[in-house]
Formats: structure tokens, sequence, C-alpha cells
């Protein structure tokens, strides 16, 4: 397993992992199974101060994991929002802390302060990983998103570096 920075040419996997994200999880509260052509947008966001990073193995991605910016104010800059997505195949593996390890160590280094952790209400694994992590609870945005037919609530919690 190679856990590394993402490349224009991992794309398609990123892809995949999220579209069933999107299909199959209220993880992501986007709607639409999102084109190639809108990820490859989305991935020129990320750079050293705000990293993607992939585990790839025998050429699949298996998982990503990202830091963004929080909000757009200067102010702000230092805050980030963490994301995580593993393949449905390789769940359950480990996977996800092995990311998490490496994107929180690339935080430390780009001197972010704060990580943020959005994660909708009943994806109690997320919550027990990041709870691992030393992420503390600080609200719920309640029925911010409508998916699956049902309301739905986004915790939030925060890692201080």
């Amino acid at each position: 397993m190679n856990i590394r920075t993402a490349v224009l040419a991992d794309l398609s996997g990123i892809l995949e992992i999220y579209n069933d994200a999107i299909l199959h999880t209220a993880a992501t509260l986007d709607l639409q199974p999102q084109t190639l052509a809108e990820r490859a947008n989305w991935f020129r966001r990320y750079n050293d101060t705000y990293p993607l990073i992939v585990a790839e193995e025998d050429g699949k991605i298996l998982g990503y994991c990202s830091l963004s910016p929080f909000r757009e104010k200067e102010a702000y800059k230092q805050t980030v929002e963490i994301s995580v997505y593993v393949h449905p195949e390789a769940r359950g593996k480990g996977l996800a802390r092995r990311l998490i390890d490496r994107i929180l160590e690339l935080g430390r280094g780009a001197e972010h302060h704060v990580v943020i952790a959005g994660i909708t209400r009943g994806n109690d694994t997320s919550v027990r990983l990041h709870e691992s992590y030393g992420f503390t609870y600080v609200g719920c945005f309640q029925e911010v998103g409508y998916k699956f037919d049902a309301w739905q609530d986004v915790l939030f919690y925060q890692l201080i570096l």
C-alpha cells in the first residue's frame, strides 16, 4: 500500500470512490454523480498548503483524503476541513486511519492550526474514527441537507493541532 500525493492520473479512481459515496451513502450531500471534468476542477484546488493524498495498491486507488480551506476569509487560512473516502471493497481494513495519519502530518507541516470534520449524523464509524484522533464535538447543524428522502444533520468536530 502506497500513501502518496494525488496526481491527475488518479482522478478516475478518485471519481469512482466519490460517485459511489454520492449514490450509496450520506457521507457527502452531493446528490448527482460527478463527471471527470467536474472532478478535474475540484482537483486543481489542491497543493502543498491544501494537500490531497491517495492510497494506491497495484495501480488501484483505494481511498483518498484531503485538507480544504474551511472558509475564504484570510483569518481562517490556518483552519482546514478534512475529507476522507475509502473504496467500498477496502473499508474496515484501517485504510482511513492510514490516510488520516498522513494528512494530519501534512497539515502540521503546512502550519495549519485547526482541522474541522463535518460528519453526517448516523456515520458512527467516522465519528469514532475522528474521536480516536482527539477531534471533539463542537455542534450540529440540524436538517441542513435533504438526501435519501430524509433531512440530514451534520455534526461538526474539530482538532486543534
